[in-house]
């Protein structure tokens, strides 16, 4: 007998909602914003009712850097793909359902997953897509070892006829559903990885009719798309910086425009803010072990943070709410763990934080006594280090600053700094930097953070803060080997918390400190509805065209 893998899960996720408001000083340009865009001779204005334009013009995030190409990494974590479609895809609670798939099965033994396509679908040139393309994709991200999905444990896919694909793991893991609801389908015939990124052909909703580097790409509905139709001829989506993406709203030019925290408070004519929750999460690692140098002669660890009593200290005696108004401008919730509102987040990591003295008093009773310049000192190691934001990211280099700023009151120097993000990763062993995260896949977020880095396939960031611990291994494998999804929820909870032991709550291992789960917003031309939106994934920007085949003007 076979189950239906549509028994995935079937919770509710709870939109986490906006909190405070304590605007940043951003000097003459806040105060130019709040003048409003009076528009320009070049400049649109909201349409009227019988104005009805076919033509967007939207900013959304930076230029993809590797191109289009969904087994190099484009679209990995389950959004805004544009012009592949998946076998499967989620829906607003986070449960899998059929895309480039009708309907799909799962052998009682948690090895054997067999896709059955939807008839007649044809990529954007023309021709028919196959079961064969789908073993392509999947075999040639599988081998390439360049995709970000972790498909180590497929053993092989093969086509069972023209619309029937199976799939064989080497052992059941239950997160190869949700890997098909990532990975875009690319025809075998035209698939060359240095051309194809630049020249994407795919079944999803649009095509590639241009791209200037550095400025723009254009595109139009894919005529032969099996799903809604966009009522827009033709969309460009420009590459700006924030600033300039926010002058040219303010001047009309644009009908969708991402803008960061420090932005949220301006006011543009014409446009509405719109903010949309996420599970997008930034925090710090914090090196686990003494400074030492590992066996390929590379620096590791803190003498500072390998003290629980300095992670547990930070962790429950900053505010994170005040590093939501100071970093983020009022736009974020504050968050101690990882992942909330999901269906697989645990509740026992929630835990009040703002509690200075008791914070205190546990670094005294663990010997950090402060000094004369307020600074804690324990054996003659000052309670100082260093952190890392991005310099290609304002936010991330602010949520660092914000967070400096509370360690204070602890006696606990942090100097922030940005640095390349290259040279971030590279250092955070022994200079934390700031990680943002979030996905649709439970694995997609614990392994990579808590299971052991020797045992971890795919990408995995416990090295950075030297993690191991064998009982969450454990749990990890649990999670991954059950074909009961109910039973697989139950033991992502445990990696997380299992009520003894595990990384997060107050009680934990604390790896990693926890700060803000940031909204996404957006300034919105106002008659343009952007439809029901996903809650967004990890990257601020993109993710809000996920839907943008169901872009309308009300």
């Amino acid at each position: 007998m076979e189950k239906q893998a549509s028994t995935m899960t079937r919770r509710t996720f709870a939109k986490a909602a906006a909190v405070g408001a304590a605007a940043l000083s951003l000097g003459g340009l806040m105060a130019g914003c709040a003048d409003g865009g009076s528009g320009d001779a070049d400049g649109k204005s909201a349409p009227a009712a019988s104005e009805k334009p076919d033509t967007l013009t939207i900013y959304v995030g930076a230029e993809p850097e590797d191109g289009f190409d969904p087994l190099t990494g484009w679209g990995y974590n389950g959004s805004y793909i544009l012009f592949q479609s998946r076998l499967l895809r989620f829906d607003k609670d986070l449960n899998l359902q059929p895309d480039l798939a009708a309907e799909w099965s799962v052998s009682d033994d948690g090895v054997t997953y067999t896709y059955k396509l939807r008839e007649g679908v044809k990529f954007s040139d023309g021709s028919d897509l196959t079961a064969d393309d789908v073993v392509f994709s999947y075999l040639t991200a599988r081998d390439s070892g360049a995709s970000m999905l972790d498909l180590t444990k497929l053993k092989d896919a093969r086509a069972l006829d023209a619309a029937t694909v199976e799939f064989t793991l080497e052992e059941p893991y239950s997160s190869f559903a949700s890997l098909t609801g990532k990975l875009g389908i690319v025809p075998k015939a035209l698939y060359d990885e240095q051309s194809y990124r630049q020249n994407p052909v795919g079944s999803g909703p649009f095509k590639l009719l241009q791209w200037d580097a550095g400025q723009q790409i254009i595109i139009a509905p894919n005529e032969h798309y099996y799903g809604t139709m966009s009522p827009f001829k033709q969309i460009t989506l420009l590459f700006l910086d924030g600033e300039t993406a926010l002058s040219n709203a303010q001047s009309g030019k644009l009908d969708v425009v991402m803008v960061q925290p420090e932005y949220a408070k301006s006011i543009v004519e014409g446009m509405d803010l719109l903010t949309y929750p996420t599970i997008d999460t930034r925090g710090f690692n914090l090196p686990m072990e003494p400074l030492s140098t590992n066996a390929e002669g590379k620096e590791v660890g803190s003498n500072v943070t390998c003290d629980k009593a300095v992670r547990k200290a930070l962790s429950i005696g900053i505010s994170r709410q005040a590093i939501v108004d100071n970093a983020l401008n009022g736009v974020g919730t504050p968050t101690t763990a990882l992942i909330t509102q999901v269906p697989w987040a645990n509740e026992a990591c929630v835990y009040e934080d703002d509690r200075l003295d008791e914070a205190k008093k546990l670094l005294d009773d663990a010997g950090w006594i402060e000094g004369d310049d307020g600074i804690r000192v324990k054996d003659g190691q000052r309670a100082e280090f260093s952190i890392t934001g991005r310099t290609d990211d304002l936010q991330r280099y602010n949520v660092a600053v914000a967070f400096a700023q509370e360690a204070e009151k602890l006696g606990i120097k942090i100097n922030a700094s940005s640095a390349l993000w290259s040279e971030c990763k590279d250092k955070a062993a022994t200079i934390p930097t700031c990680w943002g995260t979030g996905d649709y896949d439970p694995s997609g977020d614990l392994c990579g953070y808590y299971r052991t880095y020797e045992e971890g396939a795919g990408t995995n960031y416990s090295q950075y803060s030297q993690y191991s611990n064998e009982v969450v291994d454990g749990h990890v494998h649990d999670a991954l080997a059950t074909t009961d999804m109910e039973a697989a929820l139950e033991s992502w909870k445990k990696v997380q918390w299992d009520g003894t032991t595990g990384p997060e709550s107050e009680d934990g291992d604390m790896p990693n400190i926890w700060l803000v789960t940031i909204d996404h917003t957006y300034f919105v031309r106002s008659g343009l509805d952007l439809g029901e939106q996903l809650v967004h994934p990890h990257g601020h920007g993109w993710p809000v065209v996920e839907n943008l085949n169901e872009w309308k003007w009300a």
